[in-house]
Formats: C-alpha cells, structure tokens, sequence
C-alpha cells in the first residue's frame, strides 16, 4: 500500500510532465495504480484501488494549458519503501568492497490520461 506520494517538479516536455516520489509501507508491496484527474487548474493523483486522493497540486497557466491540449501526463515515479530508504546518518561499510551502499530505488515512467471534472 503508498504510505505517500510527494510531487517533485512539473514541467513541460513533450507533455507536461510530473516527478513523484512514491514512499511504499514495505518491500513486497505491489499496489500503486494512480488515476489523474483535473478540477479547474487542480491536478490530483488519487489511488484506483481505494479512490483517496494522495496528493493534489495547482497547475500555472503554461501547464495547464499543455495538460489540456494533450489530455493525458507523463508520470515519473521514484519507489522508496518505508524503513528501508531514507537519509544515512551513521554509515557501516561492506568489508567486501571497503564502501556504504545504499539500497537501490526503482524509478517507474508512465503515461497516463487525464480525467477532466
């Protein structure tokens, strides 16, 4: 299940384009099917499994605009999961490569259509 979505940056490409990042509850977790809806100038990404809306940001004049000649978004999503992503504050070395890692994030691209209300 999302723990929670925070919007990065939204910009224009070849369609406005929006970066998420998406924080999971755990590992195995498998459910992030976002939905796009459009109210006005308000973009909102809501979950299709349960319908709560997750995260909700206003649209300048320029991006609107290329959300309504394209009717749909490019979603760029980075995964990170609860507990297990976040800042190092104390970093313990791997003895076989003598260097702290950190665990990798999945970045996910989607293009998606836009509901209007």
């Amino acid at each position: 299940m999302v723990d929670s979505i925070e919007i990065n940056r939204v910009n224009i490409r070849d369609l406005l384009s929006i970066d998420l990042n998406v924080m999971m509850n755990n590992p195995d977790d498998m459910d992030f099917m976002p939905r796009v809806h459009m109210d006005g100038r308000n973009f909102s990404i809501t979950s299709a499994t349960t319908g709560v809306k997750m995260c909700e940001i206003e649209l300048d004049d320029e991006q609107n605009e290329a959300a309504q000649r394209d009717r749909q978004v490019e979603l760029r999503v980075k995964f990170q999961v609860k507990g297990m992503h976040g800042r190092l504050n104390k970093i313990h070395p791997i003895i076989a490569d003598g260097k702290a890692k950190k665990l990798a994030t999945a970045n996910w691209k989607s293009i998606q259509p836009i509901q209007f209300n």
